[in-house]
């Protein structure tokens, strides 16, 4: 690790940032079941058109042996070397509405000073809220919502969609940590836990991402589009539905987790499931959407702005 390599540098053309807009963070890394953070973050390199204002310097982050960069062998030469990011950038959701973003891989080294920097760099912008998602696999059915456990400092979003409330220790990632930092300034911060089928954990599971997104507006109003998403989710669970269908032991499977499931939701807990369908609204529903959470927004959030 270099001893003088700044921690992160500045685009020299960053756009102005508007203050009092949400900072949405989603780390890449120890705990992404279903790869929701991972399709997230590709999601918002697509989709968010995010301009990059801070690069975060990965000599000083990133093991390169833990996580390897990916390099193109096209025949008989190497043709592309593919670094990977870690950046704030200014984006924007499916509206023109702007935020904050956070996205990349988790740093694997210095994250006293990481959290440092990204708590100073939201005050600096303003940020209005800060909210982030990561996802784990659960003993629990694809044929029921995913739920989620919910944290941080916005007791209106734990009670409304915190489903599983558990008091233990887990291993730490970097936006635990962050969390942790933000939450100790008085930030209005909220962390989703996405419980993802354990039997799923392993594969591409659109609904996962499309959950993150639906934890996203939840906690920010920003709108987020996910037709290709939603149909490839459709395709996903077809499949799915093949194998249980074909295996009387996926099925004893998928029936207890069922019965467990309905008998949880129905004695433990108020809260509802962030996703109902694995979809989202569609494009022509955006506006209408968006209508509907300026009515119902509490009046102090204009003051937050």
């Amino acid at each position: 690790m270099p001893l003088n390599a700044p921690l992160y540098e500045r685009s020299a053309s960053a756009p102005p940032v508007p203050r009092g807009i949400p900072l949405v963070i989603a780390l890449t890394g120890f705990t992404d079941a279903g790869n929701a953070v991972s399709r997230l973050v590709q999601y918002f390199r697509d989709e968010a058109n995010p301009v990059p204002m801070v690069q975060f310097t990965n000599d000083v982050l990133l093991d390169y042996r833990a996580r390897r960069p990916i390099i193109t062998f096209d025949r008989d030469h190497l043709s592309e070397f593919r670094m990977p990011r870690l950046e704030l950038s200014l984006a924007h959701d499916a509206l023109g509405t702007p935020f904050l973003l956070l996205a990349g891989y988790e740093p694997d080294f210095a994250w006293d000073a990481f959290a440092d920097a990204v708590i100073a760099l939201a005050d600096e912008y303003g940020a209005s809220t800060v909210t982030w998602v990561h996802a784990i696999p659960m003993p629990v059915p694809h044929t029921r919502p995913i739920g989620t456990t919910v944290s941080g400092t916005r007791t209106e979003l734990t009670k409304a969609h915190s489903v599983w409330q558990p008091q233990t220790q887990v291993p730490s990632t970097a936006g635990h940590l962050l969390e942790y930092r933000f939450a100790a300034t008085g930030a209005r911060v909220s962390g989703f836990v996405l419980l993802v089928p354990h039997y799923l954990g392993d594969t591409d599971y659109p609904a996962a991402a499309l959950a993150a997104l639906d934890s996203l507006t939840v906690a920010t109003g920003l709108m987020f589009a996910g037709e290709d998403l939603r149909d490839e989710n459709k395709e996903y669970l077809s499949k799915v539905e093949d194998q249980v269908e074909g295996s009387d032991e996926l099925s004893r499977m998928v029936h207890t987790l069922e019965e467990r499931y309905d008998a949880y939701m129905a004695g433990a807990t108020q809260a509802t499931p962030m996703i109902h369908t694995g979809d989202l609204p569609s494009a022509d529903e955006l506006a209408a959407e968006l209508e509907r959470f300026l009515a119902t927004r509490p009046p102090d959030d204009d003051k937050r702005g």
